[in-house]
């Protein structure tokens, strides 16, 4: 088949692909959740597990969006429908590549309200407002930021205008230029944060919470969050993938290049770890404290460190770099959809996208001060934006891509895309995108929604 060509461009080569997918998989979630859920749940032990679902769960249904997206090259929406067509199966299968976006478009409205929390304390790290502050005062600092709606929308309206000035520049001038600066930038930044962290002379605590390895500690509630953490932390689900793999050039291999992705978000979340938890043990602090250790707990440890606020502030702006990469893709779907859907310039749909999803993340960040009393199915905005996106949505959307691929594309389709040569790696693919995968992903989901419900 002619390779189509996508309106919108494509990547320069392989590696700003991978960069691009990287920096999109890297979030919020890397910098404190998955070093902490690896720590208590038997470290190294619970990183080998957490590994191999990578490789049987996260990789398959990443090589399958890719796939999808460089076979339709155009946005999730229509890259599904043209490849159904191609495979003389229903053009609804679209439908698919609309929950996806809408999905991206949900979690970018409340994603960014915490993106703003995050530029907030870039500000307050800059200023030295954290120098010599106690546990009481840092927690009632945020508290107190959570409970100001101005300072919130504030916030939230900075970092949506960042990303969608991104993202108006296209995928050359916006995206690929943006990934060149910021995740070289977030690797130095990781880097020198490590090298802080072992100053602290807790490093070595630091490094046996992480990687002891206990597999008396991996109990099954450990081996479903290693499970569950397979699937989201790769961004799967969503759409941003699939539109990123329809700028991917047709040359490049695909699984080479996701297991590189793969590989690089695993690396930035256990250096992550390293360079956070030494910190937290020099301090005496919990290392559980789940999103109050980002915003408590790591703010008193740097005001109460030599030359802390330094290394505090670059801290914030690593974790601002990690939240904006993320961000961009969230919303590249829709945006790209409605570029091919209306003939419409990138500078109106991002400027129309973009204050859609700013109203709707003004009604999210009302969840923690005017807007507390509004429920819907007995949670507030900003904690239903949440469950419906990360329970329903996304699980859903995981488990129709790999059905799809596995079941719907026939082989010409699936061997033309992943031009994989050897017959054992292909068959492996084909199991794990046809059987472990869908069966894995459908327990997410059910499990979830037991555990959310229940």
């Amino acid at each position: 088949m002619k390779d189509r060509q996508n309106i919108h461009g494509s990547w320069a080569n392989r590696w700003i692909f991978i960069l691009a997918a990287t920096g999109s998989a890297v979030g919020l979630g890397n910098i404190w959740k998955f070093p902490y859920i690896a720590g208590e749940n038997g470290g190294g032990a619970f990183v080998l597990v957490y590994l191999l679902f990578i490789l049987a769960v996260g990789v398959p249904i990443m090589m399958a969006e890719v796939l999808v997206g460089r076979r339709g090259r155009q946005s999730p929406i229509n890259s599904m429908r043209e490849v159904a067509i191609e495979a003389n199966h229903s053009p609804k299968w679209a439908l698919v590549g609309w929950m996806g976006a809408l999905a991206g478009f949900l979690i970018f409205s409340f994603y960014s309200v915490v993106a703003g929390w995050v530029l907030a304390y870039i500000a307050g790290m800059g200023n030295g407002d954290f120098i010599g502050m106690d546990g009481d005062a840092a927690g009632k600092a945020f508290n107190d930021l959570l409970a100001d709606p101005q300072a919130l929308l504030i916030w939230h309206s900075v970092f949506v205008v960042l990303v969608m000035t991104v993202v108006m520049g296209g995928v050359n001038k916006g995206l690929e230029r943006a990934t060149r600066i910021m995740m070289p930038a977030l690797f130095v930044l990781l880097l020198v944060l490590l090298g802080y962290s072992m100053t602290t002379g807790a490093f070595g605590q630091g490094f046996d919470f992480l990687f002891h390895f206990d597999p008396s500690e991996l109990s099954w509630d450990a081996v479903l969050v290693a499970l569950g953490h397979s699937f989201f932390t790769l961004s799967l689900g969503m759409g941003a993938i699939m539109a990123y793999g329809s700028y991917m050039p047709k040359k490049a291999s695909i699984g080479s290049t996701v297991l590189t992705i793969a590989a690089l978000d695993t690396v930035v979340a256990l250096i992550a770890g390293l360079a956070i938890f030494p910190i937290v043990f020099a301090n005496g602090m919990d290392p559980g404290a789940g999103p109050g250790l980002m915003f408590i707990s790591l703010p008193v440890a740097f005001g109460q460190m030599p030359g802390g606020h330094i290394f505090g502030f670059l801290f914030f702006v690593l974790v601002g770099l990690a939240a904006w990469s993320s961000a961009i893709s969230l919303m590249e779907p829709a945006v790209a959809w409605m570029v091919e859907r209306f003939g419409l310039g990138r500078m109106p749909v991002c400027i129309g996208l973009g204050i859609v999803v700013w109203l709707l993340g003004i009604a999210a960040l009302s969840s923690f001060n005017f807007g507390s009393e509004v429920a819907l199915f007995g949670m507030n905005i900003f904690d239903f934006l949440d469950f419906i996106t990360a329970n329903v949505m996304l699980p859903l959307g995981g488990l129709f891509v790999a059905c799809f691929a596995g079941w719907i594309l026939n082989k010409r389709i699936t061997k033309d895309e992943l031009a994989i040569t050897n017959p054992t790696l292909y068959l492996a693919w084909s199991v794990a995108i046809r059987y472990i995968a869908p069966i894995a992903v459908a327990a997410i989901f059910v499990l979830n929604l037991i555990e959310k419900l229940g």
